[in-house]
């Protein structure tokens, strides 16, 4: 009779595994890959306040920054440098919201091929440091990473 038990107990959890929704309760599927469910929202970037002042982010509120070792438009950071500051890049043209100049965003080719977004001449980049909408802690690191205000110029504070 345990033996019984312990064989139906066993068939319903691999029932309920086969049938175990992905689902997390917000809607997504954990199965999709993260490209796929960051494919379906538009990438836009726009002004948002900051401790910073005015500064571009992504529609989502994160910071955007430039490298002043980018030159004419081009990015040249990769390697190691792309691990901390990943560009902003999107298969999809990257469209101005509340407050940006659309007459400022354009995209460069990177070198893998990929698309990346430019505001003014400088191409963007987010900080892996920063951890979510409105940190700027990217801000002067080692004197060449600025966040990038609302005409396009770069915002050095304390500089």
């Amino acid at each position: 009779m345990r033996a019984r038990f312990v064989l139906l107990g066993a068939a319903l959890t691999i029932g309920l595994a086969a049938c175990g929704g992905a689902s997390d309760g917000s809607g997504s599927d954990k199965n999709t890959k993260p490209a796929a469910r960051q494919a379906a929202a538009q990438t836009s970037v726009k002004i948002s306040k900051s401790s910073l002042g005015d500064i571009l982010t992504d529609q989502s509120g994160r910071t955007l920054y430039a490298f002043t070792n980018d030159k004419g438009g081009t990015s040249s950071c990769s390697g190691q440098c792309i691990a901390t500051w990943p560009a902003l890049i999107s298969k999809d043209k990257v469209t101005a919201a509340a407050g940006a100049n659309p007459a400022l965003l354009k995209a460069t080719q990177r070198a893998e091929g990929t698309s990346q977004a430019t505001y003014g001449v400088w191409p963007l980049y987010y900080y892996a440091g920063d951890m979510g909408p409105g940190d700027v802690d990217g801000e002067g690191v080692d004197g060449v990473w600025f966040a990038v205000g609302a005409d396009g110029k770069l915002v050095k504070t304390g500089q």
